[in-house]
């Protein structure tokens, strides 16, 4: 079974910790837990990312798409790119709250 590289443009290195910063603000454990569920659910873009759905509403580009990550009563969603047969670009990270990728 062919692995995938995941990687994280900048932005969603800065989503990351926007994302942690303002949990840890509010509490630290609640923030410690959220980063293991992302990072755990990352792990499925490994291993399965076109089992995700296509970012969009299905229209555009079929390698665009977006990882649903639950976490309490909401979550996150992860948008990423399936680069190459190698490699998946994580390219933003959001709460299901907010309005959009920033």
């Amino acid at each position: 079974m062919t692995r995938f590289k995941v990687r994280f443009t900048q932005e969603a290195d800065e989503d990351l910790l926007r994302l942690f910063d303002y949990l840890l603000e509010r509490d630290i454990a609640l923030a410690e837990r959220a980063e293991a569920a992302i990072a755990k659910a990352l792990e499925l873009l490994e291993i399965f990312p076109f089992s995700c759905r296509k970012a969009g509403g299905g229209s555009g580009n079929p390698f665009l798409r977006e990882l649903i990550i639950p976490f309490g009563g909401s979550g996150y969603v992860a948008l990423f790119e399936i680069e190459s047969p190698e490699t998946v670009t994580v390219l933003a990270l959001r709460h299901q709250r907010e309005e959009d990728y920033h």
